[in-house]
């Protein structure tokens, strides 16, 4: 099955802190968590497609396996995929994409923002030594 528009964005809006914005017009949905862009998407565009931030070793790899992922369209390569929703790349990777994207942009926020949101991984990210 493929990921509807509305699914997508339910995803990305599923998580902490994530808020839906328009900085380059009403077609394209850029999902964000503490300011900065963790997902974009046209939602309304034929096939659906979605951009989303990965770790360049995973990067390549995924797109390696899938023909449906690309270096990210517009974006540094190195550190973003495209991946054409198009049923050949499961539902649940894209949602683990969606969630490592995510991830990748909260571990470089300030631990205050980490912690407003709630993060998982502010403990693992909070330095060496145990608080007791």
């Amino acid at each position: 099955m493929t990921m509807a528009p509305d699914a997508l964005k339910a995803a990305c809006l599923d998580l902490n802190g994530a808020e839906e914005t328009f900085p380059f017009g009403p077609e394209a949905s850029v999902f964000k968590v503490g300011g900065k862009i963790f997902a974009l998407s046209a939602l309304d565009a034929v096939p659906l497609k979605v951009s989303l931030k990965c770790d360049p070793e995973v990067a390549v790899r995924l797109r390696q396996e899938y023909p449906a992922i690309t270096g990210g369209w517009h974006l540094n390569k190195r550190h973003w995929n495209t991946v054409t929703i198009d049923g050949s790349v499961p539902d649940r990777l894209l949602r683990e994409m969606i969630e490592d994207s995510y991830d990748l942009i909260v571990a470089q926020l300030p631990r205050r923002q980490q912690l407003v949101l709630d993060w998982p991984g502010v403990a693992a990210h909070a330095g060496s030594g145990d608080a007791g």
